[in-house]
């Protein structure tokens, strides 16, 4: 029995006897996968559910930018791989399929998406508040104005974009993952690992949004206090939380109670 089912995961989805593959193919299918199965939703989901830590004494500890640098490493990473990946595609893909096609181009969809995710966090503006490196250096008692202190149109606009772009170009990237899996006949274990990741991805999600682990980027770096403009506006995106000193201190309290 353990040898017929290490056959059958060997074996390609199309039940095929054997599979082969040129080198650039299997290297593109490599590159692919790291970049849009496993470093992009992980920079996500250190964006979305890391913004305040268990540990961290929060309000008194604002702003902590552990997910900041994960998210720009995890992000820009999986960006120049995936660029390294379309290039192979680019030089070396034949005449195909209908299929390919259609992998083809939703792969390249997928890869305008990656890149206008870059250059709109380039141009998202300016910081602004207290926490600002340039009130600091400047020692300033003045205005605290910035595109995100402020929640402006700029700002609002770039949130919108970023989030719902981000989220539709990973979705998309399981079904272009799903159909280069089929397009080159892949070993079953492949689509067989692939699927459970996801499904582990997934229930990460369910647990740490059950948790009101998704805090308000606002909030994580100046507080709750109303007296910041951008909490007497509604938080852009999904699922998204706001808590007071008293309401954080009771939802860990309950958690390590649960």
């Amino acid at each position: 029995m353990p040898h017929n089912v290490f056959t059958w995961l060997l074996m390609p989805l199309s039940g095929a006897s054997e599979h082969h593959i040129a080198t650039w193919v299997a290297w593109h299918g490599r590159l692919m996968v790291v970049s849009w199965a496993v470093l992009l939703p992980t920079g996500v989901l250190a964006a979305r559910y890391f913004k305040v830590l268990p540990q961290q004494s929060w309000p008194a500890e604002l702003d902590n930018k552990t997910w900041w640098h994960a998210h720009q490493t995890f992000q820009w990473g999986g960006v120049l791989l995936m660029t390294a990946g379309l290039i192979l595609a680019w030089c070396n893909a034949p005449g195909a399929s209908s299929l390919a096609r259609a992998h083809g181009t939703l792969g390249w969809c997928i890869g305008a998406a990656g890149w206008l995710q870059i250059a709109g966090g380039l141009a998202r503006g300016t910081k602004g508040g207290p926490s600002d490196q340039r009130h600091r250096d400047h020692r300033s008692c003045g205005s605290l104005r910035g595109d995100h202190y402020d929640m402006t149109p700029r700002r609002v606009a770039f949130e919108l974009v970023h989030k719902v772009l981000g989220t539709s170009a990973i979705l998309a990237a399981l079904l272009a993952i799903a159909t280069g899996l089929v397009v080159a006949d892949a070993p079953r274990w492949m689509a067989l690992v692939l699927t459970s990741w996801v499904c582990l991805l997934g229930v990460l999600v369910v647990r740490w949004q059950r948790q009101g682990r998704c805090v308000d980027t606002y909030q994580a770096i100046w507080g709750p206090d109303v007296a910041h403009p951008g909490n007497q506006k509604q938080p852009i995106g999904y699922g998204i939380h706001r808590y007071t000193a008293r309401t954080w201190k009771r939802r860990w309290r309950t958690q390590r109670h649960d």
